[in-house]
């Protein structure tokens, strides 16, 4: 990881610095680029909360060897956790690497590990474009993520999406304020549930929306008839002061878990962070950041590493916590100090 992480330093210049600890200080007010928006303190909101979330050690037991499979949405993963759909390369991470090899290594990385990378969406095409490329060539085995945009753009990008062989599709509806995109012709916007269910009904796969950030949202996500959904503030990228996911994570699977499949992400930087996210009440996690400079700096090597990395720091958590299985752990592992 660290011959990845430095190549990943010179490929990403000036746009990430790929510091030793990621928690946006570096990077505040960069977007385009890795970092987050305006003062930055949704990302570092995201990091903080993680990092006061402290675990229970507990050693006393037969744990040696934890079961760390899951499963989401009819897919066995060898882990809990999944690429966060990411793009736009050559504005956003500095072009280092093609915009095409990119999606392949995130795609190829994830299926070779037992996992799943997601794709993202955006302007320039090129972006999805190459996306949609890397799931199809991987037989189906990714998540393409389409932007809310406006009934034509949507169910164009939907059709496109199906055609790659994915049964399953996602929305990052925590994009719908992105104001430039409306004045480059490309509108973006909140939905209603009434449009949302009308959505979701004829989509006819399962269907993930990303950026639920309370419970009430999560709630009107089951009703709309959404199979799963993202507790997540775009990785700090489109709202200055928002609270981290893992601050809000709890209360909302206290209202909808068991009806819906809970994904969570922002801040995750190891396989003790991912444990912490099951506690609190995800079903797996997603990762954004770790996994591009991954992608960037080793290609699908890059990715594969990074899984392994996680997956190692997972299990030596899940021992140390007496944690049998992903399946069984809950909120009595964490220890959480206040700030």
């Amino acid at each position: 990881m660290k011959e990845i992480r430095d190549n990943a330093r010179k490929l990403m210049a000036p746009f990430c610095k790929v510091c030793p600890v990621c928690n946006g200080k570096a990077c505040v007010g960069q977007v385009p680029g890795m970092g987050g928006l305006g003062s930055g303190s949704s990302f570092s909101n995201n990091f903080k909360a993680l990092e006061k979330v402290c675990f229970n050690m507990r050693l006393i037991h037969d744990v040696v060897e934890p079961d760390t499979t899951v499963s989401v949405l009819g897919k066995k993963l060898a882990l809990p956790v999944l690429a966060a759909p990411i793009g736009g390369v050559s504005f956003n991470m500095g072009g280092g690497v093609s915009e095409e090899d990119y999606a392949l290594a995130i795609v190829n990385g994830c299926k070779a590990k037992g996992t799943i990378g997601c794709i993202g969406d955006g302007v320039p095409d090129f972006i999805y474009q190459a996306g949609y490329a890397a799931i199809t060539q991987a037989d189906g085995h990714g998540i393409p993520f389409i932007k809310p945009w406006e009934d034509v753009e949507f169910n164009q990008k939907l059709e496109w999406a199906k055609a790659t062989g994915t049964d399953i599709i996602g929305m990052d509806i925590d994009a719908a304020g992105l104001i430039t995109l409306r004045k480059m012709g490309r509108p973006v916007s909140p939905k209603p549930l009434e449009k949302l269910t009308d959505m979701i009904s004829s989509i006819g796969m399962k269907f993930i929306l990303k950026g639920v950030m309370t419970p009430d949202e999560a709630e009107l996500a089951v009703s709309a008839g959404a199979d799963a959904i993202v507790v997540s503030n775009h990785g700090g990228r489109v709202l200055d002061y928002t609270p981290g996911s893992a601050d809000v994570l709890e209360a909302i699977a206290d209202k909808v878990k068991g009806k819906i499949t809970i994904f969570a992400d922002g801040g995750v930087r190891s396989g003790a962070d991912v444990l912490k996210l099951i506690a609190l009440g995800a079903d797996a996690v997603m990762i954004g950041r770790p996994f591009s400079i991954a992608a960037v700096g080793g290609l699908q090597q890059g990715v594969e590493t990074y899984l392994d990395t996680l997956l190692m720091e997972l299990k030596q958590a899940m021992v140390l916590t007496g944690s049998a299985s992903v399946a069984t752990v809950d909120k009595n592992i964490v220890f959480r100090q206040e700030s």
